[in-house]
């Protein structure tokens, strides 16, 4: 079966326009220009579209998109099972929520008692999906599928104080890095207790801590534009000036 952009655009649910930009960038060029210059996909585009808008749902990029399945050894079943994975825990994590509120509801009614941890439990859960869908397909790349679960799980096993301990952990980190700006000396007194609050709560999210871990990840935020805005908004330069700080709080590497 052959479809034209028209065609295709109905099938897959997306714009013509998508498609048409898709080729421009590379993402997906049609099978060929039939005689009247219009684009013609095939099967193999058919799929390879499909995985495309996969990986939108999973909340990937285009670039990220292109730079995975333009990878040497692409494997379309793998990736599928990966998808399937996923969209398996998404959906895990969505049942659990509707259980939570279901749960908050029968207890303010006054048909159930409810404990503080099943209060938490489908909003740790929530936090585990937003993490995978915005930064876990990096994450498993750079450190592996059993250090992501191992972080996950620890996110899940966190008790009600542990939680309250990393709001006011992210809250005390925040103010103090703000406060270091302000001296422009990320070797300073201050830079260097952010640099060490950073580390505290990287430890909630860690397996184990390792200088040279902490120092690959501000490296990131200063690599990976979606780290660098995030940081950015305590402080415009806060994601450089963070990872100053953190290579000599460390001694991985004394910038110069």
């Amino acid at each position: 079966m052959e479809y034209t952009v028209q065609r295709l655009s109905r099938l897959a649910g997306v714009s013509p326009r998508t498609l048409r930009y898709y080729d421009e960038i590379g993402l997906l060029k049609p099978a060929r220009l039939n005689s009247a210059g219009y684009r013609i996909y095939g099967r193999d585009e058919v799929d390879r579209l499909q995985h495309i808008l996969l990986y939108r749902e999973l909340g990937l990029g285009l670039e990220q998109i292109a730079a995975i399945m333009s990878t040497p050894g692409f494997d379309e079943v793998a990736a599928l099972q990966e998808h399937h994975r996923q969209l398996l825990n998404r959906r895990q994590q969505l049942d659990q929520l509707i259980t939570n509120i279901e749960k908050t509801i029968a207890s303010r009614e006054g048909s159930i008692a409810m404990s503080d941890e099943e209060k938490f439990e489908g909003f740790k859960r929530k936090l585990v999906e937003d993490n995978e869908k915005k930064y876990g397909a990096e994450a498993r790349a750079r450190y592996g599928d059993r250090e992501v679960e191992a972080s996950n799980q620890k996110v899940l096993d966190m008790t009600p104080q542990q939680m309250a301990e990393v709001e006011k952990l992210t809250a005390d980190f925040n103010k103090t890095l703000q406060e270091a700006m302000k001296t422009g000396n990320p070797a300073g007194e201050l830079a260097q207790r952010a640099a060490d609050l950073h580390r505290q709560w990287l430890c909630y999210f860690w397996k184990s801590y390792s200088k040279e871990a902490h120092a690959g990840v501000v490296q990131m935020y200063v690599d990976d534009q979606r780290f660098t805005e995030h940081y950015d908004k305590i402080q415009p330069g806060a994601a450089q000036f963070l990872r100053e700080a953190v290579l000599r709080y460390t001694g991985i590497e004394q910038p110069d």
